[in-house]
């Protein structure tokens, strides 16, 4: 795995065996066992120079697993359409093993963090939409996870997300990389006292979402988030990227497109991959 997770990523060169072994920390014996057993399965080939590349097998392999992530196919032409639509980046986040992952992308968005495979955990104040439409038990659950200072607003937050249909994320760019490094710090062994200066730090860098009431004539938007559902649980997510300020109309506008294409998706994998009861 470790070898096919490293030519995934450069699957336009050829690695050498030596680099190989230093990107793995695998022994050369080891490394070269597995590449030829990789090579003989068509997994990976080798080329005259003695160098590896991706082959042909695992591609077919690839094709074969993508029939048990039926949203990213429908999702892909859909969210091209839309992005181009709106003239805005455009990503697909899904739910799996307790976090949510950007699967599909379409666009470049201006901030670093969204990129294909980043997982972001189900936890406060972020991935609204995936928890606004869950069983009290679970939302209760999640908001006892929340900072103190942010439970009153994340309460009335979700009711707004779900009275919409979708979340708004305002939080500037730049503030992100403080806020991962304050919680980290919150969540290390640290006296109670420096918890809650701690908390009172982030309190102080997040505005959550915005309430219906709070709409001005240019309104921050980072992402607009509307859910797919599976069922009754959220499955999904399609997130639309403007980063920009937005009017009260233009940020209902988008939010509204969101929710349409969202709850296509939603009728679209209902009625092709419905769930076996």
């Amino acid at each position: 795995m470790q070898v096919i997770g490293l030519l995934a990523r450069h699957p336009t060169e050829r690695l050498s065996l030596a680099r190989i072994v230093r990107a793995t920390d695998l022994s050369r014996a080891t490394a070269h066992a597995v590449l030829t057993q990789l090579t003989a399965d068509g997994w990976t080939v080798r080329d005259a120079d003695g160098d590896y590349g991706l082959g042909l097998g695992l591609l077919t392999i690839a094709r074969h697993a993508e029939a048990a992530f039926p949203l990213r196919r429908l999702a892909g032409p859909v969210l091209r359409e839309f992005a181009a639509r709106q003239d805005i980046p455009v990503f697909l986040a899904e739910r799996e093993d307790g976090a949510v992952v950007v699967t599909e992308l379409v666009g470049t968005p201006s901030l670093p963090w969204i990129r294909p495979g980043r997982r972001l955990p189900l936890a406060p104040p972020v991935i609204r939409e995936f928890v606004a439409w869950a069983p009290d038990s679970e939302r209760a659950a999640w908001l006892a996870h929340a900072d103190p200072a942010h439970r009153d607003r994340l309460v009335a937050v979700l009711e707004a997300v779900r009275a919409r249909g979708y979340s708004v994320e305002r939080l500037a760019d730049d503030s992100v990389p403080m806020l991962e490094a304050l919680a980290a710090l919150r969540n290390s062994p640290v006296t109670d006292p420096l918890r809650n200066r701690l908390g009172a730090m982030i309190a102080d860098l997040i505005t959550i979402d915005y309430l219906p009431e709070e709409l001005g004539r240019a309104n921050a938007v980072v992402t607009v988030a509307a859910p797919i559902f599976q069922g009754r649980a959220v499955a999904a997510a399609v997130v639309a990227c403007p980063d920009t300020l937005l009017s009260a109309r233009e940020l209902t506008a988008l939010g509204e497109a969101t929710r349409e294409i969202a709850d296509g998706l939603t009728a679209t994998l209902s009625a092709d991959y419905p769930i076996s009861r």
